[in-house]
């Protein structure tokens, strides 16, 4: 858990988010705490290296935002390129899910009923106020 201090030595991955993935991964096997805890060590560092890579690759190419088109490249220029197609697909499958959520977050799509039909009531709705206060002008 990371700590106030802001020292990048004390930030880490969730210990139950790495049990997770070994027990998902390794599902037969025990694991040792230390064992464990060196995992959680091992993924911070590769963590640390990929994304401080990629803020350089960032930097240099004058971005203020780092990409993943940048973390593509630091994966590559560390050596990392055999990972590089799996984590296009991952990437992909990202940006499948969040179109997904965009689209059924929106409340047009979630009424099921067509556009056209949602102006209309809202045509008739204002109609009707319309003629509630022309209907309460008279009456003063």
């Amino acid at each position: 858990m990371a700590s106030s201090s802001g020292n990048d030595d004390d930030l880490t991955i969730p210990r139950a988010a790495i049990n997770k993935m070994i027990k998902e991964t390794l599902p037969n096997v025990r694991v040792a705490n230390d064992a464990r805890e060196l995992v959680v060590n091992c993924c911070t560092e590769f963590i640390h290296l990929i994304s401080s890579e990629a803020n350089e690759i960032c930097n240099k190419s004058e971005k203020k935002t780092i990409s993943p088109e940048h973390v593509i490249q630091a994966l590559e220029s560390l050596g990392f390129g055999s990972y590089i197609s799996e984590v296009k697909e991952v990437l992909q499958e990202c940006k499948t899910v969040a179109l997904k959520r965009r689209k059924a977050s929106s409340r047009l799509e979630n009424l099921g009923i067509p556009e056209e039909e949602l102006l209309r009531q809202q045509q008739e709705l204002f109609a009707k106020v319309s003629e509630a206060i022309l209907k309460l002008m008279r009456l003063e």
